[in-house]
């Protein structure tokens, strides 16, 4: 296998470039064979590298004049700005000069540069976003989380296959149990979309369809991969967040609230921090855009360092797997089958 390159927008996000610099650099330290192409104001780039020893074999800076800002209506940025960090960073990928990106920045610009700059692979209808979400037994896949606030059945169909497909050569999973977010558990229960979408999943012998799933079973870990529109599933995503949030902030102060706890704290304080590690979003990296002809990982605008770091690095177990030829191989199946 080649060394993977991963072209990273260094402008994008609330936090750029310190903490996008300081992932890479985190990343490039870890025994990964990957070349990361820093991309973005490369005067800005080179002050932050200068704070941090680093492996000067795994990173390339690359200049890029122009930034693309949240609040711009994002087609005609991508069409507009193209030497922005964001947009060389697709070129490159489209080019073949990466492998894959990785960006913090606007989600809309995001979103129309996979779709017309890295281009749809052939027999995918909708490219779903993908996080991993902690759960009691290891992580889930949500798809789609953000991309396809309209979806119609056979979109969901897609992203169930997609989905099956990356928890068991990303995640190793081996037949992952596949589910659809529903308010009951019963067949005929939820809207028209869910309605009209369940009796396919269960149709589909190559899946591992269990039915329908409710929000309270998500963290329970009893669905590998959770199906949704990304209007429902960005709703999951961000209760998670603010209910993970919360309750982190609730037990740090009921730990100092005493003498007797803070001794306390300091006694479990090791097991403590590993069980909310697991349970920290940003442990499990970006939400890739599945089914696109390159890889795009989409982390939070709010990415401190951890995120970044781990999304580069799942672009290298990204593609060393060659997930992307898996999905090419049954798209192209199934296309032919039509």
């Amino acid at each position: 296998m080649s060394k993977t390159v991963i072209a990273l927008d260094c402008m994008g996000g609330d936090h750029a470039p310190e903490e996008i610099v300081k992932g890479a650099v985190y990343a490039a330290n870890e025994d990964k064979d990957m070349l990361i192409k820093l991309v973005g104001k490369e005067e800005r780039i080179y002050e932050e590298l200068s704070k941090y020893q680093y492996n000067k074999d795994k990173i390339e800076v690359v200049n890029a004049t122009e930034v693309i800002e949240t609040g711009e209506p994002p087609v005609a940025a991508v069409r507009t700005k193209r030497d922005s960090s964001l947009v060389k960073c697709m070129y490159m990928v489209r080019k073949g000069e990466a492998d894959a990106m990785v960006s913090a920045g606007s989600t809309g610009a995001n979103l129309v540069g996979g779709h017309v700059i890295i281009g749809r692979m052939k027999g995918v209808e909708r490219p779903p976003l993908a996080p991993l979400i902690p759960t009691a037994k290891g992580a889930s896949l949500l798809i789609d989380c953000g991309a396809n606030v309209d979806a119609r059945a056979s979109h969901l169909v897609q992203f169930a296959k997609m989905g099956s497909v990356y928890m068991e050569n990303i995640v190793g999973i081996k037949n992952p149990k596949v589910a659809i977010v529903n308010i009951g558990a019963e067949e005929e229960k939820g809207n028209a979309l869910v309605k009209e979408t369940y009796p396919l999943l269960e149709q589909l012998e190559e899946i591992n369809f269990i039915g329908n799933i409710e929000a309270r079973d998500i963290p329970k870990g009893k669905a590998d991969v959770i199906v949704c529109d990304a209007f429902v599933g960005n709703v999951i995503l961000k209760l998670y967040e603010g209910v993970a949030d919360v309750l982190i902030k609730k037990i740090k102060g009921s730990m100092m609230s005493s003498l007797k706890t803070k001794i306390g704290a300091l006694l479990i304080k090791k097991s403590l921090k590993k069980t909310l590690k697991g349970f920290s979003l940003e442990e499990h990296g970006g939400a890739p855009l599945l089914g696109l002809n390159g890889l795009l990982v989409k982390t939070h605008g709010s990415s401190k360092y951890i995120e970044i770091k781990n999304s580069i690095l799942q672009c290298a177990a990204f593609n060393e797997s060659d997930i992307n030829n898996k999905f090419k191989e049954k798209l192209s199946l199934e296309s032919k089958e039509d």
